[in-house]
């Protein structure tokens, strides 16, 4: 009884850790619904006044872009804001043959006018943290505003977002991400689903009741002085952008959250790229979790509530081995509640826990509906996504609990970027990009061996017991049959 015992338990507190997390996001939904009734009335510059307008760096930080290097300095140079204001600064640490043709692109806005510098390092310490902290030596500009290759803002962008520095205390103006390729296949309508739910329920939901947010990399503006004040970019977490949200937001910074500024992007599109980013953003969730908690903990500067909510934050990546651990244990947990009839009340008890899925699928379609509209038809196909969106997530459990686990515990892993393609339709191809891995993880193993093992607790549900079968565990364990088998075939085609 002493397995059955320890198998219960951890299947019990990862049940209980969801549906807390669960709860925190229903609160953001009640935030998020509540600052819709309100009107901003933030200070502005007033640009009107030339004397206003400050002087602005755009750093872009890349490694060997060779695909979109041209399509982001050419955007970046369509932007809107008096020359003699602007400072662009191409931070490129690349080793490939893109140095060459960024530097004669470089050359050429140049020539144009355009106050662009090619700033190169002789290695990548510090990787993207050390490459923006380098930059910002060399910056004459009050703001900096930061995009990654993949990024690529409107014209009117630096209008929408350097205004609000008009309050002092403003540290961060953070924009939300769009997706030029949102359609392109399944893989990016669920990355585009994950992420549109962060930038309006978390990111509004967070910030309009003051609790900590995070800048997110890319698409947003920092004042300078608050980089420096907060202790300046740090290389020691794989998500460098979070830890320097919140040593600012502990330093009492206000970050500026604009739902209404959308800052268009790419999706990876080849699930290779999705895993390895996934990979980065989890791992260095856990690592900012182990850096930060006793300083939120511990800070006189934030309320209960604010704490609460940043702990949570940082714990977000957590949920996927929460996740993982639910699911490799409900197999046994339904041979357990079939062999020991005096536990039956506690499995009726445990059902109500389903309530966690039920939490999130109304909190997501607050966020669906404000993004596609309202009506039965965009309410089915929402219901659609959002199974299909949950299937496909638990099947990257594995990989994302290996991140967390590896961040938890301080195992060091190099900064891995994202590979780029330049794609935004149909038409467009992924195959035969230079920077794709050729090998599949070790990894993709094992998602294949669970896809039979959740086959077999789908085979369970007809034999278990003496009652016909048990069916309570069934969808679940085919969602995460389907979202295994998902990510287990397309990350062995996505090598081909």
């Amino acid at each position: 009884m002493l397995l059955e015992t320890i198998i219960i338990t951890l299947y019990t507190v990862a049940i209980f850790l969801i549906f807390m997390y669960a709860l925190a996001q229903l609160n953001l939904l009640f935030n998020y619904l509540s600052s819709k009734k309100k009107k901003d009335n933030s200070p502005t510059f007033n640009f009107d006044n030339q004397e206003e307008i400050p002087l602005v760096t755009i750093q872009l930080p890349v490694f060997n872009e060779i695909y979109v290097m041209e399509r982001l300095l050419d955007n970046i140079s369509k932007l809107k804001y008096p020359r003699n204001k602007l400072e662009i600064q191409v931070l490129d640490d690349s080793t490939d043959e893109s140095v060459e043709s960024t530097a004669k692109h470089i050359e050429k806005l140049q020539k144009e006018g355009l106050d662009i510098k090619h700033i190169r390092r002789e290695d990548r310490s510090g990787f993207k943290a050390g490459a923006l902290k380098e930059g910002l030596k060399q910056t004459k500009g009050e703001f900096i505003a930061i995009f990654d290759a993949d990024f690529l803002p409107d014209e009117n962008w630096l209008y929408n977002t350097v205004p609000y520095f008009k309050n002092p205390e403003v540290g961060v103006v953070q924009t939300r991400w769009g997706h030029i390729n949102r359609n392109y296949s399944l893989l990016t309508k669920i990355q585009a689903f994950a992420l549109d739910a962060h930038f309006t329920l978390e990111q509004v939901g967070r910030s309009s009741k003051g609790h900590f947010i995070n800048f997110n990399g890319t698409a947003g503006i920092w004042r300078k002085t608050c980089i420096i004040d907060a202790g300046n970019w740090e290389g020691d977490t794989l998500t460098e952008d979070l830890d320097l949200s919140y040593r600012a937001q502990l330093k009492n910074w206000k970050f500026k959250y604009l739902e209404d500024v959308e800052t268009p992007a790419e999706l990876p599109v080849v699930i290779s790229a999705a895993r390895s980013q996934q990979f980065r953003w989890n791992k260095g969730g856990a690592e900012n979790f182990r850096k930060m908690c006793k300083r939120v903990v511990g800070s006189n500067a934030i309320n209960t509530k604010t704490k609460i909510h940043g702990i949570l934050h940082l714990l977000n990546s957590t949920m996927f081995l929460n996740v993982f651990i639910v699911a490799i244990l409900s197999i046994p947990m339904l041979y357990i509640k079939n062999e020991y009839a005096h536990l039956r009340f506690y499995f009726y008890f445990m059902s109500f826990f389903v309530i966690s899925t039920l939490i999130f699928f109304v909190c997501y379609w607050f966020m669906y509906k404000s993004i596609y509209g309202n009506g039965i038809n965009k309410f089915l196909e929402y219901t659609k996504m959002f199974f299909t969106f949950f299937s496909i997530a638990m099947g990257f459990s594995l990989h994302n609990s290996i991140a967390v686990l590896e961040g938890h515990i301080g195992k060091r892993s190099e900064f891995v970027r994202t590979p780029k393609f330049n794609i935004s339709s149909l038409k467009d191809s992924w195959k035969g990009n230079k920077y794709l891995k050729k090998k599949p993880s070790v990894h993709v193993i094992i998602e294949g061996l669970l896809v039979l093992y959740f086959g077999f607790g789908l085979y369970s549900a007809f034999t278990v017991g003496d009652q016909g079968g048990d069916f309570g565990l069934f969808p679940f364990h085919l969602m995460l049959f389907i979202g295994f088998g998902y990510v287990f075939t397309n990350s062995l085609t996505s090598k081909m």
